[in-house]
C-alpha cells in the first residue's frame, strides 16, 4: 500500500449496546501506515482546510469539554484517525442523520492501526460517511482538491432513503431519555416502542391509538366540517360543488370572496384563496377537480394559517405561515427574483431536515400575479413588492402566543373528528385573540402531522414535540419496565436461562426465551436455530403477546455484534474466564490476554440495566465483582461465601444478597436472613447438593434475579424443586 495512505482494513457493524456505547456503531480497523509520523500540527494548512470545509467541527468538544475542543486538539497534534472519527461524524450530522454524536479512537498493539468507532443508526449510511471521511482527510493533508459538495449530496440522498425522518427521529430520540427501547420495524418510519405486551407503535405521528375511522374522517373536509360546525367549532361555511358553474352559485351565496379547495386533497395542492370573480373561481375549479374527489367552495378568512399540534388533548405546539413576496429590481423576472430572493434561503429545500419548501409558480401563485398585472416572465419595477403566495410554508413558531381558548377549541376539533395526535390548521388575523373576536375559523384537521415545523422552525423556539408523543403513551410517573432479563458470563448462562423460563412460566407468565438451545415462548419452540442471535431475539421481543424475555448472550456476541435489546429488569454476569476464542482473527487488534480484559466486554449487561432494575453478580469472581459500579440500578450479590469481605460490606449497607450456607440457600438483606430451601432438595443440584460447580453458581443467579423480580417465595422455592 502506499505508505502515505489510509486503509480501512474491516468493518464491523454493532446493533446494539456493546463495548464501547449504548448506541448502534460501527468499529472500523484503519491502517495510516507512515501517517503515524504526521500528526495534524506537522501537516502545513491541515487545520485550515479542514474547517474551510467542515466549519461545524468548531462544535466538537473532544477531550477538553468545551466548544471548539477538538479544534484546539487539531492545532496542538492529533493523529489522522482521530480526525476521521471526527470528519465522519460531522458528515453525518450535516447529511442529517438523526442520533448521537459519539466516536472513539484508539491505538492498537500494531504501529499505525487504530480502531475508530463511530455511532450509526444506520450501517449503510455511516459506512459511507466514514469512506468520504477518509477521502476528505486524505484530501486534507495532501491539500488537493475535494468535492464536498457531491459528497454531502450522496449521504443526504442516503439518509432521505434509510434512515429515519426527523419527526420520528424526535420520538426515539425522547424514549431513549426514558430508557424505553425503540425498534424499527421496516424501512420507513414504524417504530415499536417497549418490549412484548407492553409495547406500542408509531408510524410517523399516528398512534397505535390513532383511529382509523378518525383518520378517514379527517380526510374527507366536508364531513370533517359538518362534525366540527355539530360541535361548535367556528369553521368558514360553504359546500361541495359539482361544476363551475356551481361553484360560482355557492360563492355568490356564500359571500365573496371565497376559497375553492379539494374536497380531499392535500399538502395545499388545488387550494386558492381569495377569489372574487366568476373568471377566478372557474379556474380554480378546474384545478382543484383533477387534486381530489370532489371541490369545495368556502367562505374566505381573513388572515394567516397557523397550525396547532394537539397531543391527547393538549396544545403541544404551534405554528403560523408568513406570505412569499419579491421586490422588484427592474432587471430580473419574477421567476428569477424567486430563486435569487426566496429560494436562495438555506432552510428551503425538499429534504426532510429543511423546515420552508422551495417556492415555485404554481397555478394558484399564477392567479395572484395576474390579479397585480404580472406573470412569471414580467420584469417587475424597482422596489415593487410582489406578492407570490398568500401563506407560505406554516414554519414560524407561535406556541407562546396562542389563547387558552384558541387551544380549547383546537383540542375540541381533534377529540372531535377522533385523532389522538391532530394538526388543527386554523386562520386568524390574530392567535392570540380568540376566534370570536378575530372572526377565525378552523379549515383544517389532519391525521399525521408533520413535526419538522415545530422541531425545527423557521423562526422562533424549537419544541420537543417528539417528548409530547411519547409521554402521552407513557405516562411519566406510570412507567411499568418490561420483564427482560438478561445473562451473560463465560458459563452457566444457558442453565441459568432455563431457570428462569422454567420459574416465570411457573408463575403464570407468558415468557419467551432465547439461548443457545433456540427461541420459544411457553412451552412452543419458534425456531431450530442453535444460537442466539439478533433476529432470533427480536422474534420474542416483538411479540405482542408475552409479558416476560428471557435472553442468553454470550461474550462474543456482544464484542461482535452488540447486544439484542436496548435495556434490561434484570442483568446477570455468572462469571469471566478466559477463551481462547478472544484471540482469533474476529477479534484481532483487542489484545485480549487475561479474564480482566474481559471485563469491558461483560459489563455491557450490566450497562444497560435501567435505573429501576437489579444487577446481578457472582462475588466470588473478582473480575464480576468488578462490574458492581457500573449499575445504574440497585445492585444484588451471590455469593458461596458468606463470610466475605465484599458480602460483608454489602450487606452492611442494607444491599440484597444470595448466600449458600452449609448447604442452604439463604435471601439475606442488611441483618435479616431468610431461608429458601436445602441444596439436597434441588434435582438442577444432583443427590445431596452434590452438583458441579457452575450448576451452584446458575441456581443462585437465578434465585437472585426471581427474587429481583419480587415474586414469591414459595413460588421460586417450587420453582427450582420442580425443575
Amino acid at each position: 500500500m502506499n505508505k502515505r495512505d489510509m486503509v480501512i482494513q474491516s468493518i464491523v457493524y454493532l446493533r446494539g449496546p456493546n463495548i464501547w456505547t449504548y448506541y448502534s456503531a460501527l468499529e472500523a480497523v484503519v491502517d495510516i501506515g507512515d501517517l503515524e509520523d504526521c500528526p495534524s500540527d506537522v501537516v502545513p494548512g491541515l487545520y485550515e482546510r479542514l474547517v474551510a470545509w467542515l466549519p461545524s467541527l468548531i462544535e466538537h468538544r473532544c477531550s477538553p469539554g468545551v466548544r471548539g475542543g477538538f479544534l484546539q486538539r487539531l492545532r496542538t497534534g492529533t493523529w489522522p484517525c482521530h480526525i476521521l472519527e471526527h470528519v465522519t461524524l460531522a458528515l453525518q450530522d450535516l447529511a442529517g442523520v438523526p442520533g448521537h454524536g459519539f466516536g472513539r479512537a484508539r491505538e492498537t498493539e500494531t504501529r499505525g492501526v487504530y480502531k475508530v468507532v463511530v455511532s450509526g443508526w444506520q450501517e449503510e449510511v455511516t459506512r459511507a460517511a466514514l469512506y468520504a471521511g477518509r477521502d476528505l482527510v486524505m484530501a486534507a493533508i495532501e491539500d488537493r482538491p475535494y468535492d464536498l459538495e457531491a459528497a454531502l449530496d450522496h449521504l443526504k440522498d442516503l439518509t432521505q432513503d434509510l434512515c429515519l425522518g426527523p419527526s420520528t427521529a424526535s420520538m426515539v430520540l425522547a424514549a431513549e431519555d426514558r430508557e424505553i427501547p425503540a425498534v424499527r420495524l421496516n424501512n420507513g418510519n414504524l417504530i415499536q416502542f417497549g418490549y412484548g405486551k407492553q409495547q406500542r407503535r408509531i408510524w410517523t405521528a399516528e398512534t397505535d391509538q390513532t383511529s382509523a375511522i378518525a383518520e378517514t374522517i379527517s380526510r374527507d373536509k366536508d364531513l370533517t366540517k359538518s362534525i366540527l360546525e355539530s360541535c361548535g367549532v367556528p369553521i368558514p361555511q360553504g359546500r361541495a360543488v359539482d361544476h363551475a358553474q356551481d361553484a360560482w352559485d355557492a360563492a355568490q351565496d356564500l359571500g365573496l370572496p371565497v376559497v375553492v379547495k379539494p374536497v380531499d386533497g392535500n399538502h395545499g395542492r388545488g387550494v386558492f384563496i381569495n377569489l372574487d370573480t366568476q373568471q377566478e373561481i372557474e379556474a380554480a375549479y378546474a384545478v382543484a377537480v383533477d387534486e381530489g374527489s370532489g371541490v369545495l367552495v368556502e367562505r374566505f378568512i381573513r388572515g394567516n394559517e397557523h397550525r396547532l399540534l394537539i397531543v391527547n388533548g393538549k396544545l403541544a405546539a404551534a405554528a403560523k405561515g408568513q406570505a412569499a413576496l419579491v421586490t422588484g429590481d427592474g432587471t430580473h423576472t419574477i421567476d428569477e427574483l424567486i430563486a435569487l430572493q426566496i429560494n436562495s434561503d438555506p432552510r428551503r429545500g425538499r429534504g426532510e431536515e429543511q423546515p420552508l419548501n422551495p417556492v415555485r409558480i404554481d397555478s394558484a401563485a399564477r392567479l395572484e400575479l395576474k390579479r397585480q398585472g404580472f406573470d412569471a416572465e414580467s420584469i417587475a419595477p424597482l422596489g415593487c413588492e410582489v406578492l407570490i403566495q398568500r401563506n407560505g410554508n406554516v414554519a414560524f413558531d407561535c406556541t407562546d402566543e396562542v389563547h387558552p381558548e384558541v387551544a380549547a377549541i383546537a383540542a375540541t376539533a381533534a377529540k372531535a373528528v377522533g385523532l389522538d395526535v391532530a394538526g388543527i390548521d386554523l386562520v386568524t388575523e390574530d392567535i392570540s385573540r380568540p376566534l370570536s373576536e378575530t372572526g377565525g375559523a378552523i379549515v383544517e384537521v389532519n391525521a399525521g402531522p408533520g413535526l419538522l415545523m415545530h422541531l425545527k422552525p423557521a423562526e422562533g423556539l424549537p419544541r420537543n414535540v417528539g417528548k409530547a408523543i411519547v409521554d402521552y403513551m407513557f405516562p411519566p410517573g406510570d412507567e411499568k419496565t418490561f420483564p427482560l432479563i438478561g445473562a451473560s458470563g463465560s458459563s452457566g448462562t444457558t442453565l441459568v436461562t432455563r431457570l428462569m423460563f422454567h420459574l416465570l412460566t411457573q408463575n403464570g407468565m407468558q415468557t419467551g426465551l432465547s439461548n443457545s438451545e433456540g427461541v420459544k415462548v411457553n412451552d412452543r419452540a419458534l425456531t431450530t436455530s442453535v444460537s442466539s442471535t439478533w433476529s432470533n431475539t427480536q422474534r420474542l421481543l416483538l411479540n405482542c403477546q408475552i409479558e416476560a424475555a428471557v435472553v442468553e448472550t454470550d461474550g462474543m456476541q456482544i464484542l461482535t455484534e452488540g447486544l439484542d435489546y436496548i435495556k434490561c429488569l434484570v442483568g446477570i454476569v455468572t462469571d469471566i474466564t478466559f477463551d481462547e476464542a478472544f484471540k482469533g482473527p474476529s477479534v484481532a487488534y483487542h489484545a485480549f490476554e487475561t479474564a480482566t480484559d474481559l471485563i469491558k466486554i461483560y459489563r455491557t449487561q450490566i450497562d444497560v440495566v435501567c435505573t429501576s432494575g437489579t444487577g446481578v453478580l457472582n462475588a466470588d469472581d473478582v473480575n464480576v465483582a468488578a462490574i458492581a459500579e457500573f449499575c445504574k440500578g440497585s445492585l444484588m450479590l451471590f455469593s458461596q461465601d458468606p463470610a466475605s469481605t465484599l458480602i460483608q460490606a454489602h450487606l452492611a449497607e442494607g444491599k440484597r444478597a444470595v448466600l449458600l450456607d452449609a448447604g442452604e440457600i439463604i435471601l439475606a438483606q442488611g441483618t435479616q436472613r431468610t431461608p429458601l430451601c436445602t441444596t439436597s432438595e434441588l434435582p438442577v443440584l444432583g443427590l445431596n447438593g452434590t452438583g458441579i460447580q457452575d450448576n451452584t453458581v446458575a441456581v443462585l443467579a437465578s434465585v437472585a434475579a426471581a427474587w429481583a423480580l419480587n415474586l414469591p417465595l414459595d413460588r421460586i422455592h417450587s420453582g427450582l424443586r420442580s425443575y
